[in-house]
């Protein structure tokens, strides 16, 4: 049974699934994902997942290309329906029971989003994947992260990422750059932290909804839903 955490949401970038590349999906990179969420499962957690779709396309790049920005938000949430599929295909192909339920109606290939059906679902061992967003332009998938936990009562969002955590400043550009173990919501809005974005850290913040930004390395997600302090953690602790 796991330790720290019952219910999670396990909140994974699109960009990641490209690998080394800049575009599409590697299948070692999501079979890799597969393989975490089976061993979240063992624990005995219920694992949702929100991916984002900016492998294959980012609203915001669309946006500032010239496209209008709704059109453009429209076009990133169907990027994240593929990749959804892809990792329930991933993840059924080892023997996890999965759903993929969508803001946007489209029977055919996927549920739509009611949350009594999300955590019954949860609750009979299914992993659920939430695809498409909020459903809405001008919101982000950490946004539609953070409302999906708060609506489905997860103990926490997990944000795995290519980093180890949240720096005081842009390790890739800063050598003194120091790691933060532990920050406030308030700080991290205040600092401009590359935690989640503005309203997303709100949400989580009006529901007392711990934030966890980690490394997705192999084990790693196991270890924080064990309890273990790697990565940064965002509440509202002083």
């Amino acid at each position: 049974m796991a330790d720290a955490y019952k219910r999670v949401l396990l909140k994974l970038s699109g960009e990641m699934l490209a690998g080394e590349g800049s575009f599409g999906i590697t299948a070692d990179v999501i079979g890799g994902f597969a393989e975490e969420v089976g061993a979240l499962q063992a624990l005995g957690a219920e694992v949702a997942i929100v991916i984002g779709g900016g492998n294959i396309f980012r609203g915001l790049s669309g946006a500032s290309r010239g496209m209008d920005r709704a059109h453009a938000d429209y076009m990133g949430m169907l990027a994240t329906v593929i990749n959804a599929l892809a990792l329930q295909d991933a993840l059924e192909r080892r023997g996890t029971y999965t759903r993929v339920m969508s803001a946007i109606p489209m029977d055919r290939i996927a549920e739509p989003y009611i949350k009594r059906r999300a955590t019954r679902h949860l609750e009979k061992g299914r992993v659920v994947i939430f695809a498409a967003g909020t459903g809405n332009p001008f919101f982000s998938t950490d946004t539609a992260a953070a409302l999906r936990a708060a609506e489905i009562g997860a103990d926490v969002v997990l944000k795995g990422t290519k980093v180890d955590g949240v720096y005081d400043k842009d390790p890739a550009l800063y050598d003194d750059a120091v790691k933060l173990d532990h920050v406030t919501y308030l700080d991290a809005i205040k600092r401009g932290l590359k935690v989640m974005d503005t309203t997303a850290i709100s949400l989580c913040m009006d529901n007392s909804l711990p934030i966890v930004v980690f490394d997705m390395k192999p084990g790693n997600v196991v270890r924080v839903v064990e309890g273990e302090p790697i990565g940064t953690r965002v509440d509202d602790r002083p």
